[in-house]
């Protein structure tokens, strides 16, 4: 006879999706909710949420972990540290990037990335695709292989020396991304302006911190985002833009959707928390909030938020990457007065990303809590096909749950951080929000400040093709073109 019980029941919680709001009792069997209802009865275990908000667990669709450099840096977080940092700061689904070098095979590339996170992390975790090196083969045999086999989503840069592609280059990739329903997303920034730029400023020994972002102005941002939501355009295949840190870059994307066209925004905390000023520290601390697009203006910052309250973004990750600061082989792989362009780029967050956005987004009434489940983990579930199991709370889906504790004062620090980097941006920053509690397939993984999850007790997750749902062009334009493809 069938088990009709529950192996837990989270009794008074207070749910939010992305769509509505509603008190139940949660019931799970098998590491997944099997009943949303008003009095379950008893299960194995219970846990009583109190009336506090319990929501989905978060889903970071864009982070960093142990990924191979070749400039001498070395993340400072793997599969372990990383994931463990995640579950404390309520995350329960990571998504970071298996990186194909030039020269290398993207299904080498694949095996590497899985070789050093299986059996590692600590919740679960998928895999985007880095592509550097679109040969023939990897474009006509690799990319239609792997995405049938669950990679469905593919990064390509417009700078870094050793990741960027040609227009020609990310051309030939959408083109598979729109045969195989793939989505792609397109790190935009014009880098011939920010190497003549760059030449330029260290040829007169400007090469603090403050330079970096002067390498890296709006307007680069802005041609570069223009030009792939062009490029997506011209295929009739979706491309999503990541880190987008500018009210210019921005309003490419909000006109973009406003015509129909199926384009995505991701932003993540740096560019609502930090500011140019930042860069801007005593000795060489500017370092540490060094990362692309580099932390703009207060103007720019509204726009983020403006952008996350009216849908122009449905993503919002953390771009954690774990580079440590006073360590050779992160933010001082240059020396201690060494020159910007040698920083490695990225900051940590992958903790702070949730109760940052819940502090000072749904606290403040900048957003709502719909719209906070909506770009912390539906949307990016639904995005990147991980939906309906994962960003959500409905039957059927996988029990990652998280009960957020909201009547706290507290700033963040270091000290209580759970990665393996040695400072945090935003060190000092006060905040009035912390999961209480974070749920992994119904599996407790953190409790009132302390990890309790174990290494090796996360899945990977295969990604089903996205189906992003695909308006109506107001202005359509003919593409005779595409019908002879």
């Amino acid at each position: 006879m069938e088990n009709t019980g529950f192996d837990l029941v989270i009794r008074n919680a207070h749910i939010a999706t992305a769509t509505d709001i509603f008190d139940a009792d949660i019931g799970i069997r098998d590491g997944r909710i099997i009943a949303l209802a008003q009095q379950l009865p008893a299960g194995k275990e219970e846990i009583d949420a109190a009336g506090r908000w319990v929501l989905p667990g978060g889903v970071d669709a864009h982070c960093h972990l142990a990924q191979p450099t070749d400039d001498g840096s070395v993340f400072a977080d793997d599969f372990f540290t990383g994931t463990r940092s995640a579950a404390c700061g309520g995350t329960t689904t990571v998504m970071p990037f298996a990186l194909q070098k030039k020269g290398a095979t993207l299904e080498q590339s694949v095996a590497n990335y899985h070789s050093v996170s299986d059996g590692e992390a600590c919740i679960d975790y998928a895999f985007h695709l880095i592509v550097a090196d679109p040969t023939t083969d990897v474009v006509e045999r690799e990319l239609p292989l792997l995405i049938g086999r669950g990679y469905t989503s593919l990064k390509l840069y417009m700078t870094y020396d050793d990741l960027k592609l040609n227009d020609r280059e990310i051309l030939d990739v959408l083109s598979v991304a729109r045969r195989e329903g793939a989505m792609t997303m397109i790190h935009a920034e014009n880098t011939d302006c920010i190497a003549w730029l760059t030449e330029r400023m260290l040829a007169k020994g400007l090469t603090t911190p403050p330079f970096h972002g002067l390498s890296r102005p709006i307007v680069v941002e802005r041609e570069a985002t223009h030009r792939a939501i062009s490029l997506g355009e011209f295929l009739d295949t979706p491309v999503l833009i990541v880190h987008v840190s500018s009210e210019e870059a921005t309003a490419q994307i909000r006109d973009a959707q406003s015509r129909g066209l199926s384009v995505y925004g991701e932003t993540c905390p740096q560019y609502l928390f930090l500011t140019a000023a930042d860069l801007d520290q005593p000795g060489f601390q500017g370092a540490m909030c060094i990362c692309s697009p580099p932390p703009r203006d207060a103007k720019s910052q509204q726009a983020i938020w403006d952008g996350l309250a009216n849908g122009t973004f449905q993503v919002f990750s953390s771009d954690h990457a774990p580079f440590r600061y006073d360590d050779p082989q992160g933010k001082k792989i240059g020396g201690k007065h060494g020159n910007f362009s040698h920083v490695p780029n990225g900051i940590p967050g992958i903790e702070t990303r949730l109760a940052l956005l819940f502090s000072e987004g749904v606290m403040t009434g900048r957003i709502d809590i719909n719209k906070f489940v909506s770009v912390t983990a539906t949307e990016p579930a639904r995005i990147y096909g991980l939906s309906p199991r994962k960003g959500t709370i409905c039957i059927g889906a996988d029990a990652d749950i998280v009960i957020w504790d909201t009547d706290i004062d507290t700033t963040i620090s270091n000290e209580r951080m759970h990665h393996n980097v040695d400072y945090t941006p935003y060190e000092g920053r006060r905040i009035h929000a912390w999961p209480a509690l974070t749920m992994c397939r119904g599996s407790t993984v953190y409790r009132d400040g302390e990890f309790i999850g174990r290494k090796g007790f996360g899945e990977f997750q295969h990604c089903d093709r996205p189906k992003p749902a695909k308006p109506k062009p107001k202005f359509a334009r003919p593409t005779p073109w595409l019908d002879v493809l």
